[in-house]
């Protein structure tokens, strides 16, 4: 068992929104500036990893599709063993550290050890997304419910979104550019009409941002038309028609008093 020093250090779990560096929050850009160590995600925009002091170590720990720098138990490890040593470590995620960041996990970890753990919330993907494309996940007149998914085709077989997409109702799909195709077959197989607007929001509230907006049915084909990248989330049900036109991709016109 490893032993607690005399200076212990702490480990703060921060989101880093969903890629411009004005939507981090205060705490979390002072969190940054004052950290010894920062644990980073790949998604963490240019932006924000250019506001990392000059002092402070970088751990990358970028997860890809097929490839994983750190296996996720040894990240747990890592955080534990600089915090141990007296570090202030930052553990720097995409969006928001509870929204499909595994912040949960390394939590656990670090409460399990004995360390002190923050949490410092991040703007999530899908509410930047939705901001940046003037695109309302809840309306009045079109959704009252709107619901988080995981896209990840190895595990798609195993979730049950029955009831999670249909009139009324927003479904937001997070790594889903990869497996649109078995997302659109298995929409439509729970019975989602084919006609059902989704859109396609590619690097939300970047200066490259893109909204691409079709059906259902042709949500593979627009993926593949139009060569999509990640990041990029897929929102699916009325509300994916309202917001930017197709001829507005690049961003909202920002107001011109700050």
């Amino acid at each position: 068992m490893e032993t607690v020093p005399h200076s212990l250090g702490c480990v703060v779990l921060v989101g880093a929104g969903p890629g411009a560096a004005d939507l981090l929050t205060l705490r979390a850009a002072r969190a940054i500036a004052a950290a010894d160590v920062i644990v980073h995600d790949g998604l963490v925009g240019a932006d924000v990893m250019a506001m990392v002091p000059a002092g402070a170590r970088l751990v990358d720990v970028s997860k890809r599709r097929a490839r994983h720098t750190l296996p996720q138990e040894d990240i747990g490890r890592l955080l534990v063993r600089e915090a141990l040593a007296g570090h202030i470590v930052v553990r720097l995620k995409g969006g928001d550290p509870f929204i499909f960041g595994r912040g949960g996990e390394e939590v656990e970890a670090c409460q399990a050890a004995g360390v002190p753990v923050e949490v410092i919330p991040g703007v999530s993907s899908a509410l930047g997304a939705a901001a940046a494309a003037h695109m309302p996940l809840t309306h009045r007149d079109h959704a009252s419910m709107v619901s988080f998914v995981a896209g990840e085709c190895r595990s798609l077989s195993q979730q049950d979104w029955a009831g999670l997409a249909g009139k009324g109702r927003t479904l937001v799909i997070y790594m889903g550019v990869s497996g649109a195709a078995q997302i659109a077959e298995k929409l439509m197989a729970d019975g989602l009409a084919p006609d059902t607007p989704v859109a396609v929001i590619e690097r939300a509230t970047l200066p490259t941002m893109r909204v691409l907006r079709s059906l259902l049915a042709d949500l593979p084909g627009l993926v593949s038309r139009e060569a999509v990248v990640s990041p990029a989330l897929i929102i699916v049900g009325d509300v994916a028609a309202l917001g930017l036109t197709p001829h507005i991709q690049q961003k909202a016109l920002p107001c011109p008093a700050y």
